[in-house]
């Protein structure tokens, strides 16, 4: 299994442009289900879980070659356990074999150990729009004789849900109305890829998001060519590491806007940062100073940042705190982080993190995809060469990592075993 070796402390330097957004990948791969004709990607990223969605297309008989998805000839309509178990958001593929088909059986999936994601908010918006639903020996069945456009109201702005219900209602009769949608950028890109293919879809990026769903005889199968949008995460994850290090670093191949909130915290603490449209520039900023954040749904603080935030407060002036309001489990990356000098107390959902820590190098375990993130960052602020293990969560979701942060004079090397 390999692992990375991380000498620090690290002083980055150059430009890095991040990969395009996994986050939005999937529910667009999923949304080629749909369409009767090939839709051509500029820039799928080098993923792990984008190479394992692509085996469950195949699987169902998707033909998928050098960035280009054919879904005209789908020969099954389930999606079986050994893919589905690799990551969750392979649920995403049961809204649209569901909409165009009108069947669907998919496993119920797996993914990281951060907390409960259920996916009953998926499941009971389908059924108002007309689906049958059964959870039977593992696996969600759906079907229908036809799906009828209907109001949806979600319990709580669930992306998940949102993406499916939307590629749910696409042909729908009628008009699919979604109120308390979820808002993130990765819903207003499955929607434009959507509008591509043909579907009427108004309000992403609102809370209430209406889709005027079509027959599937009306579609077209002319070849549909989408660019995804650059990985807000990972372009957050670039950002923080050079201000761990106290370095200078431009990120680039992402809309800074979509990263709001982060910037506007990073600048609270006393970072310096010149923001572009497209790209941030990191200037050497001292030490920041610590403050108080709590994760929301978009366009709130996103947990997918929060444990890179953490490594940088550890190292900031002051006492630092985080709320984690989305995922009750999303606190592993702590006792790694003490391996390394952290001081850092978990009360149920609200982390303490004692700034001006000294951290000293330390053999550590990655335990999710973003508690990976937060390990390299503290390896790069830390005196020594740190061990960073089971790092296949971070191939999930960031492509080429060790080459972008060499790039960016870390002194990072991946070791194969």
């Amino acid at each position: 299994m390999d692992y990375l070796d991380i000498q620090g402390p690290c002083a980055l330097k150059g430009t890095v442009k991040v990969s395009s957004s996994k986050n939005a990948s999937l529910p667009i791969l999923a949304a080629t289900l749909l369409y009767p004709g090939k839709c051509r990607f500029t820039n799928l990223p080098e993923l792990s879980d984008i190479n394992f969605f692509i085996q469950i297309l195949q699987s169902l008989g998707a033909t998928c070659e050098e960035g280009t998805v054919d879904a005209s000839s789908i020969e099954s309509y389930q999606a079986d356990y050994d893919l589905v178990r690799k990551m969750r958001a392979s649920v995403l593929v049961l809204g649209p074999l569901l909409s165009r088909f009108k069947q669907a059986r998919v496993s119920l999936p797996g993914g990281c150990a951060i907390g409960s994601r259920p996916v009953d908010i998926h499941l009971s918006g389908m059924e108002k729009l007309g689906a049958n639903i059964k959870i039977e020996a593992g696996y969600i069945e759906a079907s229908c004789e036809k799906l009828v456009g209907a109001k949806i109201v979600l319990p709580f702005p669930s992306v998940g849900a949102t993406e499916n219900l939307m590629m749910a209602a696409a042909y729908a009769e009628g008009e699919t109305i979604i109120d308390n949608a979820a808002r993130e950028p990765e819903i207003e890109d499955l929607a434009n890829f959507m509008t591509k293919l043909g579907f009427s879809v108004e309000g992403a990026g609102t809370s209430t998001i209406v889709i005027k769903g079509r027959s599937v005889e009306e579609m077209s199968s002319i070849e549909v060519t989408h660019e995804i949008i650059g990985d807000r995460i990972e372009a957050a994850t670039y950002i923080i590491g050079a201000l761990i290090t106290n370095s200078t670093a431009r990120v680039e191949g992402f809309k800074s806007v979509h990263l709001d909130i982060v910037l506007d915290t990073l600048k609270s603490m006393g970072a310096q940062l010149l923001i572009e449209e497209d790209a941030v520039e990191v200037r050497p900023s001292g030490q920041l100073s610590g403050t108080r954040v709590e994760t929301a749904p978009y366009p709130g603080f996103p947990t997918d940042a929060q444990a890179q935030l953490m490594a940088l407060m550890g190292v900031c002036k002051g006492d630092s705190q985080i709320s984690e309001h989305i995922f009750e489990n999303r606190f592993m990356h702590v006792p790694e982080l003490a391996r390394m000098g952290y001081d850092i107390k978990v009360d149920g959902r609200v982390a303490y993190i004692k700034g001006e820590s000294s951290l000293k190098a330390a053999p550590v375990m990655c335990t999710d995809l973003r508690a990976s993130a937060a390990l390299v960052l503290a390896a790069m602020a830390a005196e020594g060469t740190s061990q960073i293990n089971r790092i296949y969560h971070l191939d999930r979701g960031y492509a080429k990592l060790a080459d972008k942060l060499k790039s960016l004079n870390v002194n990072i090397e991946r070791v194969k075993q």
